[in-house]
């Protein structure tokens, strides 16, 4: 190997590295151009080693890769995968449920998260998170489930009360109303329009 091989190999594995640190740190996917401009190459070579990627991580039976979305790129769970990941949503959203709703039967935590959660319950439970802290006074007295103090470990949390308060992951009123606004259809019905305006 020549002594000119070695920068242009550097290089290379320079590039491939930080496509891999900038796809990882960005939230949405990174547009091919914002990456050709930071790295300072042609938008075909930043394909070209995207494309390297995605086939290295598939050859390694990797579980995730690096994918094509809406002129970016981003990184995501291997299709295989997804049993596992949906699980671990599954869990992660009825423990949370389970936290700020206790105590909670299995029926209503199914209804809240519109799907049957008797196996993500179950896992819970055997993990130690959740427990069984009582029964329903209805018919069939069925259980009741809350946190346990595994849960509270874990989270490095003395009480509940220090969760924090839901208030803090909801937009505010007017955030919601101007969404709402924002998503409403026009109209060229002329009832609708003075339905609308304020009666004096």
């Amino acid at each position: 190997m020549s002594d000119t091989d070695e920068p242009k190999n550097d290089s290379e594995l320079e590039s491939r590295r930080a496509i891999e640190a900038i796809v990882l740190a960005a939230t949405e996917p990174v547009h091919v151009t914002v990456l050709a401009q930071l790295l300072e190459l042609p938008v075909e070579r930043i394909e070209g080693i995207c494309d390297q990627l995605a086939g290295e991580y598939a050859s390694d039976g990797r579980g995730f890769t690096i994918a094509r979305v809406a002129g970016g790129y981003r990184f995501q769970t291997h299709p295989d995968a997804f049993p596992y990941v949906e699980r671990f949503v599954l869990e992660g959203q009825t423990l949370a449920i389970i936290a700020y709703k206790q105590p909670v039967s299995r029926a209503q935590l199914s209804a809240i998260r519109g799907v049957n959660v008797d196996a993500t319950l179950k896992t819970l439970v055997a993990r130690g998170y959740v427990e069984e802290v009582g029964h329903e006074p209805t018919l069939g007295n069925p259980a009741l489930f809350g946190t346990s103090r595994a849960f509270l470990e874990r989270l490095g949390i003395d009480t509940l009360d220090q969760l924090p308060a839901l208030a803090d992951f909801v937009p505010e009123a007017s955030i919601v109303e101007a969404l709402e606004r924002g998503l409403r259809m026009p109209t060229d019905d002329p009832a609708a329009t003075n339905d609308s305006t304020p009666q004096e």
